[in-house]
């Protein structure tokens, strides 16, 4: 498949300055917790819709299950949140984003020492493993080192400090795939 980045002089892909997307990130921040009294964050809204779909199959777990009851337990609607509005709205804003660049196709990004399946693989099992270190470690990496690190909560900063290390660590058992 063709890359569908905008191409510049020497074949690069043109992205947005870093620093003035850091900015405007920054403002995106702000603008969260000024209107709705809350950072940024996505792993809430997903365990959100999974608890939702858990009620359609089996709502007396959820029921009885402290975790999922707080979010749908009883006559609660797991839709009825804040976080879902915030998901809708950066989907949508990230695939206009990719629509105005003409960045946007369907492909599979991978190293030449990869295939296709084990790439898909290796995707959806890191997934599987972030979307559960997220929710123990209470928030994905936008609501602990955005929000949190926003209101300088130790807890989110040692949460980075761990992800960083881990991809480095990580980083050297993997880079062979992709070179």
């Amino acid at each position: 498949m063709k890359n569908a980045a905008i191409r510049s002089s020497g074949d690069q892909p043109r992205y947005m300055n870093p620093y003035l997307a850091g900015a405007l990130l920054g403002l995106v921040l702000f603008a969260s917790f000024f209107l709705t009294g809350h950072g940024l964050g996505a792993s809430g809204g997903m365990s959100r819709i999974t608890t939702a779909a858990v009620d359609l199959v089996a709502p007396e777990h959820v029921d009885d299950n402290f975790y999922l009851g707080k979010m749908a337990g009883g006559s609660s609607n797991p839709f009825d949140h804040w976080i879902l509005w915030l998901m809708l709205g950066t989907a949508l804003g990230g695939l206009s984003s990719g629509f105005v660049s003409k960045r946007v196709s369907v492909e599979v990004r991978r190293g030449p020492r990869l295939s296709v399946r084990m790439r898909l693989l290796f995707a959806f099992g890191g997934g599987a493993l972030v979307g559960f270190g997220a929710r123990l470690a209470r928030g994905c990496t936008s609501g602990q080192a955005l929000s949190g690190g926003a209101v300088l909560s130790a807890g989110s900063w040692t949460f980075m400090f761990a992800v960083f290390g881990g991809g480095y660590l990580i980083a050297y058992f993997v880079r062979r795939l992709w070179t």
